[in-house]
């Protein structure tokens, strides 16, 4: 499994796109699906965090983070863009990163795209993710209804 930056190297123009659609809006938002303890599928919308050749989120108590850190595996979907069909998914396993000064960083960047300087106090319950890419989807359209979508699948 690759960090952001290693999957960036290796494929420059899917993690281009991908950042274009995950900050589409000006932050990062996706949908975060993970596997619930009974093995069935679970979704919810977050904000991931591209910085630093890392691929993060802030994952607040409850049962999106139970499952990151009882299994792990994860998928991330943006967004859908208002005017087509494309799409950008990426897969593979997400750890826990409690380096005080890694979680600093990406906490300062996380409030400054959303304008603010100081995070509000019931932030302190967040804990932080990484997301190791261990495949990937970019699909491109020429519009909504497009019937020959072009699809780019890769595998670390």
């Amino acid at each position: 499994m690759l960090t952001w930056r290693q999957f960036s190297e290796a494929r420059p123009d899917l993690a281009e796109a991908g950042r274009g659609l995950f900050y589409q809006f000006g932050v990062g938002l996706a949908f975060l699906g993970t596997v619930r303890k009974d093995g069935g599928p679970r979704l919810h919308p977050m904000c991931p965090v591209i910085f630093d050749g890392g691929l993060y989120a802030f994952i607040e108590p409850g049962p999106k983070r139970h499952d990151l850190i009882r299994d792990g595996r994860y998928a991330l979907h943006g967004f859908p863009p208002a005017n087509n069909e494309d799409a950008f998914y990426v897969t593979g396993r997400a750890e826990a990163r409690t380096d005080p000064e890694l979680c600093a960083n990406v906490r300062a960047v996380f409030w400054k795209e959303r304008s603010q300087d100081d995070p509000p106090p019931e932030a302190s319950s967040l804990a932080m993710f990484e997301f190791l890419i261990e495949r990937c989807l970019l699909t491109h359209t020429t519009g909504h209804g497009d019937w020959n979508p072009q699809h780019t699948i890769w595998r670390a």
